[in-house]
């Protein structure tokens, strides 16, 4: 018979004493609570708050009295260890309702004190009377009281981890109006950025304030004041402070245990604990649960995951050890869930940027995937990240952001690297399948394939972050999406040719085939197709954005300001039973966006379409009606709330308002003026753009192209000269000299004019004498000569573009081309003359 005490309920301790008794009738367990209650729901506090849970007692998972009968336990609430003697091996016991202390024996003993929430000493905290924290019952009670008075009109909440986020949701589902502060510049740190900005999309959607990157200096008035680094004030009836948790870690000093960089007692692979002093073994001690130390399971490192399943498993092998059997610690891969709105957020094991800290390579797959068969009814996308490490292709870690289904995807992961799968064997995991719940290749199928790919060589991948840089630089980026697909959006600089006209089309790619080309569609399957046509053609070096436009996109994402003032909201929730938005809602820019007496036409409903499908059929339902009515569409993807104003703008028709109901996403459209077509491609009236390829280097072109591009400018054009070959000339400073240049290059640069004044005639050069005589004649009849006239020409904001290839190929280096110009390839030129109503070629 031996003597057990735990320290602490919840899910550790409450599972180890149910588990000890279960394995023997014989031992005397003792179990501490300093608080009242020793086992509760700690992760549906806040949907308890958010009245998602009405019933208080169904939080409480287990009673003092249920469990002491059950289990045969001597249960002790209101009772705090408050000291260890692990020599004697005796703890203090403070009883908080007589006040009384006392000893207690034990042959074993077990740690479970869980963490606090953290509570920096910030300026102002100690006064305010309205700053509430999320921990436990009481804690809890604390705060439903507050928002149960009916006095909560503005609401702050401090952080972006889950507590933070998911007290923001339920807040808001209450009517308060919130606004959530996190200093980092993303939420939910388990997820990569592009991946969060899936959330921080959602989050605003649903009409909370998201401040990213910004801290809180300190509170004033009490509290009802919340002043921001930055010198923003926030007025607040209530403000929670989720800016995370430390480990409760009083005892474990007190008694000097072993605690790691971060304050979390250190453990053995049994869970026992370790001295202070000499880092000897005590033998009959151990932790579980928050406070400690755990092992990363991919990395192997010491971390700390402070979640229910780590602190359940913990407690119950810790019993398993205690009764004489063999227990395996493989480490903690941190796999989690979390529910934002109408969005599934999960994860497990490392993310990008803590295996960047680690000096950890990785390869990264992307996948965007309806979460079951397109054709079956509400459909909706999965978007799914993944890590594997390029040399084991072991997984080293996995994201994904979608609705219903997303945490099996994660789930399935999760399983496959706790087995040692590698990321091709996702390609062989046999799942579920029928309409309604997968499809027949499952998105974690498709993370194999892709993978697969990239290991056979099909393509590289290059990231979001890192195309505009590849772009500017002059590589050539292919988007193989539909044109309207393109009208919604694209990145800039990319050359739009459509996958299923590419056989056709493939002569107008402008690079050799053995140069870099980039392919992007919107998730990266057409790209995939596209690639299987270049490399039938000849092409060999080609990478696929990964994630394509959708990644891209959302990693672009622009916060919403949010003016509760007026009411504006990015998206206005809508509450009434029908698809039909509420009259006089108001709009994502916050004007009046109501339809008034207006009656919408035509509703379509795109529920379930991935891209392009809703931009198609919103497409068909424009042009199905008459100039100045109205249209509804009915869409479950997120992207076609950005992508349909994107469209509106392009194509000359007015977003009257965005509303969301349930899970779904509402605009109404009003059709252009009369006469303005729908079309694919832009409408005249948005041309704006002028551009001039400068291809000569005589003087009299050059001159013809200043004149045409100051005028062009001079009517409110955007204006872009591209400079490619003997143009290059015509920006030449006349003393530049190129650094590192070859023997031919020098001679090459010296056979060709330097600079604007030394450019030949095109007729009647006579050896410089024709060039002199014009210049004379410009002079005589007060016009500038080609210096000045580029000089104004960048003044009046025309853009200068010296094509690099042509740089490369001439042997011309940055330093002696004039000041104030750009250095681009053909593919910022192309994505310059989208939209153009004047496009020359001097």
């Amino acid at each position: 018979m031996k003597k057990i005490l735990i320290v602490g309920g919840v899910a550790g301790g409450a599972t180890a004493a149910a588990r000890l008794r279960r394995l023997s009738e014989e031992d005397e367990i003792i179990l501490f609570e300093r608080d009242e209650y020793i086992s509760f729901a700690n992760c549906g506090l806040p949907y308890y708050i958010g009245d998602v849970i009405k019933d208080r007692k169904k939080l409480l998972v287990q009673t003092v009295d249920g469990m002491s009968k059950r289990f045969n336990l001597d249960i002790r609430n209101f009772s705090e260890v408050v000291a260890i003697d692990p020599v004697a091996k005796t703890v203090e016991v403070k009883n908080h309702q007589t006040g009384k202390t006392y000893n207690e024996s034990y042959d074993k003993l077990i740690l479970s004190p869980g963490a606090k929430p953290i509570a920096p000493p910030i300026p102002g905290l100690s006064e305010a009377k309205n700053i509430l924290t999320l921990r436990n019952i009481p804690d809890t009670d604390k705060i439903k009281a507050v928002v149960d008075s009916g006095k909560v009109r503005r609401a702050v909440v401090i952080g972006g981890g889950f507590i933070g986020v998911e007290m923001a949701e339920n807040l808001q589902e209450l009517g308060a109006n919130v606004t959530l502060v996190e200093k980092m510049n993303q939420v939910l740190k388990p997820l990569d950025f592009e991946m969060a900005q899936l959330v921080h999309q959602e989050i605003n959607a649903n009409c909370v304030n998201l401040i990213l990157g910004d801290g809180v200096d300190h509170f004033q008035k009490q509290g009802s004041e919340v002043v921001l680094e930055s010198g923003r004030v926030l007025e607040a009836d209530l403000v929670i402070l989720a800016i995370g948790v430390v480990p409760d870690n009083m005892l474990a000093k007190q008694a000097n245990l072993k605690c790691g960089l971060r304050g979390h007692i250190v453990t053995t692979q049994n869970y026992e604990v370790l001295s202070g002093v000499d880092e000897s073994v005590y033998s009959d001690i151990f932790a579980i649960g928050d406070a400690i130390e755990v092992k990363d399971f991919v990395t192997k490192d010491q971390t700390a995951i402070p979640l229910a399943w780590p602190a359940n498993r913990q407690g119950r092998v810790v019993a398993d050890y205690i009764n004489g059997k063999t227990i395996k610690n493989f480490g903690i891969q941190g796999t989690a869930v979390a529910k934002v709105f109408n969005k599934t957020i999960a994860s497990t094991g490392n993310n990008a940027v803590q295996l960047d800290m680690k000096k950890i390579d990785y390869q990264i797959v992307m996948a965007h995937r309806a979460n079951h068969a397109g054709y079956y009814p509400h459909a909706t996308n999965i978007a799914l990240k993944l890590l594997y490490d390029p040399k084991t292709l072991s997984i080293l870690g996995a994201q994904a952001v979608g609705q219903e289904g997303t945490e099996k995807r994660i789930d399935v992961i999760a399983s496959a690297m706790k087995m040692g799968a590698t990321v091709l064997d996702l390609q062989d995991f046999e799942l579920c399948y029928a309409p309604p719940f997968s499809s027949a290749k499952d998105p974690a199928n498709i993370l194999g394939y892709i993978a697969e790919n990239i290991e056979d060589g099909v393509y590289k991948t290059v990231e979001w972050h890192e195309i505009d840089a590849i772009v500017e630089k002059g590589g050539f980026l292919l988007d193989v999406r539909s044109p309207v697909e393109v009208s919604a959006g694209a990145i800039k600089g990319s050359v739009n040719i459509e996958l299923d006209s590419l056989r056709d089309r493939i002569a107008e790619i402008p690079i050799s085939k053995d140069t870099p080309i980039y392919v992007t569609c919107q998730v990266g399957q057409r790209a995939y197709l596209a690639i299987r046509i270049l490399k039938g053609n000849g092409f060999t070096n080609i990478y696929n954005l990964s994630g394509g436009y959708s990644t891209y996109r959302t990693a672009h994402y622009k916060l919403a300001e949010l003016d509760f003032n007026i009411g504006a909201c990015i998206v206005k929730k809508v509450d009434s039973d029908d698809g039909d938005v509420d009259q006089g809602g108001r709009g994502s820019d916050g004007e009046q966006g109501g339809t008034g007496n207006d009656v919408i036409k035509k509703k379509v409903d795109v529920t379930g379409l991935q891209c392009p499908g809703p931009l198609m059929a919103t497409y068909d339902a424009i042009k199905s009606v008459e100039s100045g009515d109205l249209v509804q569409i009915i869409a479950t993807d997120f992207g076609f709330v950005s992508d349909i104003k994107s469209w509106c703008e392009t194509n000359g028709h007015t977003l009257v308002s965005q509303e969301t109901k349930g899970k779904s996403y509402i605009s109404i459209i009003r059709k252009g003026s009369e006469g303005e077509a729908c079309s694919l491609m832009p409408a005249i009236s948005t041309q704006k753009n002028a551009t001039l390829v400068v291809f000569s280097g005589e003087l009299d072109k050059v001159l013809a192209s200043m004149i045409i591009a100051q005028g062009a400018a001079a009517q409110g054009k955007n204006v872009t000269l591209f400079f490619t070959f003997w143009g290059l000339n015509a920006l030449r400073k006349r003393d530049g000299k190129g650094r590192n240049k070859t023997f031919v290059e020098k001679m090459f640069g010296a056979m060709m004019p330097k600079g604007a004044g030394r450019l030949p005639l095109s007729m009647m050069n006579m050896l410089g004498a024709g060039p002199a005589m014009i210049k004379g004649i410009m002079k005589k009849k007060h016009v500038d000569d080609l210096d000045t006239m580029i000089k104004k020409a960048q003044n009046a904001g025309v853009r200068f573009i010296a094509c690099t290839m042509s740089m490369d190929l001439m042997g011309i280096k940055e330093e002696e081309l004039i000041d104030g110009i750009e250095y681009a390839g053909v593919g910022t030129y192309i994505a310059s003359n989208e939209n153009a109503g004047t496009t020359l070629f001097v």
